[in-house]
């Protein structure tokens, strides 16, 4: 809250002399020759006067306040950004479950900072394309980071058919993108294979995201050698094996050296987490913001607090505290 004439409150200096003024000044007398008529009565001059005077000063005081013009301020932004496109493209293939990024799997780990990569992404519009035998645009370019981080949310296996088409996927990532009139677009390639199926080669993919000048990142998440992956037997349930993953880092560095990208190798959560804040800070979005406050006045209700006290004060001195002559 601010006063727009704070000036006005130099008038508070009125109310301690009001006070002494009240205080000091002779009351008017006149002689009776008899007070009998006043024995039934109770006393209440001295302490009512008081009253009265206090109820007086607050109006004053309120008066004050309301002539400095008290005003509450709401506070607005405009954002003008210059924001980047974005499309992550991640792989849902049934081998992203593997649990070397314990305690979770590899899809699990890779939402969960896919998340908080888009949420310090101020100003950007961002899409997700997932695939594995097929691909499929869970979200396309948006800005509301509510929607796309629920939809992320709701990425699991058995969406599509099993396999790792890689091609595929960033064929349809630069699809979304190849249209777009942002002056920066940029794939997320995120993966943990080798592209085995699909009509699209990955080189091929990244050959027309070049055409139209999207940048691509790759990211091969997975540990080397042997690693714990799930299986549901049906004689002794849920138990694991230790499996060996093959990834393409070869392919994932030539897309990105032909977008003119940057290929990344994720070992475990923690890496996958520096990766992406790399990535932040390789492709930053520019923004200014206006921030201006709209005020409201607050003077009536200084004003109505005034009246009630000066009219309280009257109406007491009038009634209850009123002075026999």
């Amino acid at each position: 809250m601010r006063f727009a004439h704070p000036f006005f409150f130099l008038l508070l200096a009125l109310v301690p002399v009001y006070i002494w003024w009240q205080m000091v000044k002779r009351r008017a007398a006149v002689v009776y020759s008899d007070l009998g008529f006043l024995r039934g009565s109770t006393p209440r001059g001295r302490y009512g006067r008081v009253i009265v005077h206090a109820l007086y000063s607050l109006a004053l005081v309120f008066m004050t306040v309301a002539l400095a013009r008290p005003q509450r301020g709401r506070q607005f932004q405009e954002v003008e950004t210059r924001g980047i496109d974005i499309m992550m493209c991640l792989d849902i293939s049934g081998s992203m479950q593997a649990e070397d990024f314990s305690p979770k799997n590899r899809l699990n780990v890779a939402k969960e900072r896919a998340k908080e990569f888009i949420d310090k992404r101020k100003g950007d519009r961002i899409g997700l394309v997932i695939f594995s035998a097929t691909s499929l645009t869970q979200c396309p370019l948006t800005m509301d980071r509510q929607i796309i981080n629920g939809l992320i949310d709701r990425v699991d296996f058995g969406m599509l058919e099993d396999g790792t088409a890689i091609g595929l996927g960033l064929a349809s990532a630069v699809a979304r993108l190849k249209d777009s009139k942002a002056k920066d677009r940029v794939i997320i390639l995120l993966t943990d294979g080798v592209n085995n199926t699909g009509d699209i080669d990955p080189i091929t993919a990244a050959q027309t995201a070049a055409s139209f000048g999207i940048k691509v990142y790759t990211i091969g998440v997975g540990s080397k050698g042997l690693v714990p992956y799930p299986v549901n037997d049906p004689m002794f349930g849920r138990r694991y094996v230790q499996v060996q993953i093959d990834l393409d880092a070869e392919t994932l560095q030539k897309i990105a050296d032909m977008t003119g990208g940057k290929s990344f190798l994720a070992t475990d959560a923690q890496a996958l987490g520096q990766i992406y804040d790399e990535i932040d800070r390789m492709e930053p979005t520019t923004f200014k913001v206006k921030q201006y406050t709209v005020y409201n006045e607050l003077v009536g209700l200084w004003l109505l607090l005034a009246v009630i006290a000066l009219g309280a004060g009257a109406a007491l001195a009038m009634t209850v505290f009123r002075r026999l002559p």
